[in-house]
């Protein structure tokens, strides 16, 4: 325990000077009963034993005293908050199936409005990276603890060339182990099997796609990988299973959420998927992120309850009085 205003407790000196007082008190009236008792004033019973619980209210008395004076002084004493503390990668699939508009405006905008959304629900414990990807992948914000920061490299996000599932997942496990980590584009679970990342238990995946995957390597081997590195997946499906056709360059392309491919990558990893239609079940995510909770001392001030501790005793010392002797000491 330490103290606000330390200089405080010097007033404890003076609770011995109110013992000394009460029982100077207390020989006073023995000195009386004696001299009644000489002259044939004998107490009964009852009295008898009301004297010998006599010093019950001035103990009580005495020890609110010594916690009022505490008080006075400011306590504080260090209590474990927990809280959940770890790192987020956003994935942003950024091919041009996002332009479609089966979500409006397009599942592009969408998608940044949901990851905005799991941005600004976040407390400061939790780190948050973005990471763009379409045939390739690229780290476009490195984890950090300014939202603002991460909403910025949200916005500046724009849709262009094909999907890979699996680079976008190696790229968010680059952020996470704060160190690139390179894979073949045609990698195999098998070729993935010997690599070994590391451990970031603290750590998770949000995967914002429509799921269509054109190139490898295989996403559900590389989430396999990250479930191997403690990391988990939550996939958000972007699109609707309906779909919708788009115009590129002068093509008309098919295009359709993958709800299968989604759900396959956040199993393998232990997650869970979430479909960006229902903005309800959006904020379960991170309820549902598996982070690492931690207990951190933090000073508290706990002036409020030695006062409350003070006032009780000193009402039952005052009560237990006033009930034994008619007085209140």
């Amino acid at each position: 325990m330490s103290f606000l205003w330390p200089g405080m407790l010097v007033l404890l000196l003076g609770v011995p000077l109110v013992i000394a007082g009460y029982v100077s008190l207390v020989r006073r009236r023995a000195s009386r009963a004696a001299d009644l008792a000489a002259v044939g004033f004998v107490p009964n019973a009852a009295a008898r034993r009301r004297r010998r619980a006599r010093h019950i209210p001035a103990a009580l008395v005495a020890l609110a005293l010594v916690a009022l004076l505490v008080a006075f002084a400011r306590p504080e004493i260090s209590v474990g908050l927990p809280h959940r503390e770890g790192t987020v990668i956003l994935g942003f699939d950024v091919s041009n199936s996002m332009l479609a508009t089966d979500l409006q405006p397009t599942r592009m905008d969408a998608a940044k409005a949901a990851a905005k959304q799991f941005v600004q629900e976040q407390p400061a414990t939790i780190k948050i990276g973005v990471v763009a990807f379409n045939s390739g992948a690229l780290i476009t914000q490195q984890p950090t603890d300014v939202k603002a920061d991460a909403e910025a490299a949200i916005d500046r996000l724009d849709p262009t060339g094909g999907t890979s599932l699996g680079q976008g997942i190696f790229a968010s496990l680059s952020a996470i182990a704060g160190k690139p980590i390179s894979v073949p584009p045609n990698a195999t679970a098998a070729d993935l099997e010997n690599v070994d990342i590391g451990y970031y238990g603290s750590s998770a995946i949000v995967l914002l796609s429509d799921g269509e995957n054109t190139s490898g390597p295989d996403a559900a081997a590389v989430a396999a990988l990250a479930s191997t590195a403690g990391v988990h997946i939550y996939s958000i499906g972007i699109g609707s299973p309906q779909g919708t056709v788009l115009q590129i360059d002068g093509f008309q392309v098919a295009t359709a959420l993958d709800e299968q491919a989604l759900t396959e990558i956040a199993s393998v990893t232990n997650g869970s998927y979430y479909s960006a239609q229902d903005t309800a079940t959006l904020a379960q995510i991170y309820q549902d992120l598996d982070l690492r909770t931690v207990s951190e001392p933090k000073k508290t001030e706990v002036t409020a309850l030695f006062a409350a501790i003070s006032t009780g005793l000193l009402l039952a010392g005052g009560a237990l009085s006033v009930v034994w002797f008619g007085r209140l000491l």
